[in-house]
């Protein structure tokens, strides 16, 4: 009797032993699969990329001229070679820019040949000469609002504000742009931003030749250079605890209170204490964006307005980026300065004062808030 029971155990158990070394085969056959498919990708993927880096015709060289007009961006300079037959993709050309960390190109006429790889075309239009005057120019200084960018764009061009505005605010192109620019993401769709593209408007000159560039050359000539910049900083924006997008709100704060670089890094140290203490950042330019206007002073109940870019209100970093912030500021974001302060008070005369305790930035401000009084109804008479 027990060796008539003891049978069927016997094979139950080794049925699955077969099975489980037919299962264990069978995954192994499919990890191979997926690593040989996965090489070749690769494989395939680094022979396209590489071929597209190398000259189109090494043997028979054609000598083609081109002009690259002023305020063009790569992506813009990426299409002329493709046109001109010069590259084969300008999406790989405006990547490998970036990739350089490349961008300064010069303005004029080019002749450049088939011959040449694209690394040596992005070096040659390094020290091109201005062959066209600008048609029209605009200077967008450090610390703008996007409504103040939006008003000096429409001063110059035949664009009204509504255009652009109605055009910086499209979702689908919008959404275009993050595919583009690798320092957007979804979060500026938040509906609680006011402006998707607030802060990432870089604050520079720019000329252009053609009167009728259209709002989309202009938004994107303004993009290129924020990503230029933040493409110096890479390393450090990834060794962060803090994303793109929060790093560009905290850079626009400081670019508001700051008016020295030193002082861009020391209240950068400032409000990286605060977040690490939990405290709220409680800085009266989110106060002025929340309400939308230049406040010249900070009224008790002007902190009561509920919002999110408020940090008197709520913790953290705001949703967004209040203004137009500077490489020095976006710097300073980055590297912020290591201090014991958890207060800073910025005077009319632009000094500022830090303190450790709120005992001691209590009698600062005691002692210098009627200085703002003062100002602030000077300025109103």
């Amino acid at each position: 009797m027990s060796d008539s029971k003891e049978k069927p155990r016997n094979t139950l158990y080794e049925d699955r032993v077969s099975q489980a070394k037919v299962v264990r085969k069978w995954v192994f056959i499919s990890l191979i699969a997926i690593v040989i498919i996965g090489a070749i990708m690769a494989v395939s993927g680094y022979a396209y990329l590489s071929s597209t880096l190398e000259p189109m015709d090494n043997e028979n060289g054609e000598e083609i001229e081109i002009t690259v007009p002023i305020g063009s961006t790569p992506s813009t300079i990426g299409e002329i070679l493709e046109e001109a037959g010069l590259i084969s993709n300008s999406t790989v050309f405006r990547y490998y820019v970036r990739y350089l960390n490349e961008g300064n190109f010069q303005a004029g006429d080019y002749t450049l040949s088939t011959e040449m790889s694209m690394e040596e075309m992005i070096h040659a239009m390094k020290d091109g000469k201005v062959m066209q005057e600008p048609v029209f120019s605009f200077t967008i200084p450090e610390g703008f609002w996007l409504e103040d960018i939006v008003s000096r764009i429409s001063e110059v061009t035949q664009h009204s504000e509504e255009e652009i505005m109605e055009t910086i605010q499209n979702r689908e192109y919008i959404e275009s742009l993050i595919e583009q620019y690798p320092m957007l993401g979804n979060q500026i769709l938040d509906e609680d931003i006011r402006y998707p593209l607030e802060g990432y408007l870089f604050p520079a000159r720019y000329d252009f030749t053609d009167e009728n560039t259209s709002i989309e050359t202009i938004i994107e000539s303004m993009l290129e250079r924020t990503q230029s910049v933040l493409d110096n900083y890479t390393a450090e924006i990834g060794n962060s605890n803090y994303t793109v997008h929060e790093l560009l709100s905290l850079a626009s704060i400081i670019e508001r209170e700051a008016q020295t670089s030193e002082d861009r890094y020391l209240i950068s140290g400032v409000l990286y204490n605060r977040l690490d203490d939990n405290m709220r950042l409680q800085v009266d330019p989110t106060v002025a964006y929340a309400i939308g206007s230049h406040l010249y002073m900070t009224s008790l109940q002007d902190l009561e307005e509920d919002s999110p870019y408020n940090t008197y209100m709520y913790e953290g970093i705001p949703v967004g980026p209040i203004a137009s912030p500077g490489e020095d500021s976006i710097k300073a974001a980055v590297e912020p300065e290591v201090t014991d302060y958890l207060f800073f008070y910025a005077r009319v005369n632009g000094e500022v004062i830090y303190n450790s305790s709120y005992e001691e930035h209590q009698e600062v401000v005691e002692t210098y808030r009627q200085e703002w009084i003062d100002a602030g109804e000077e300025a109103e008479s």
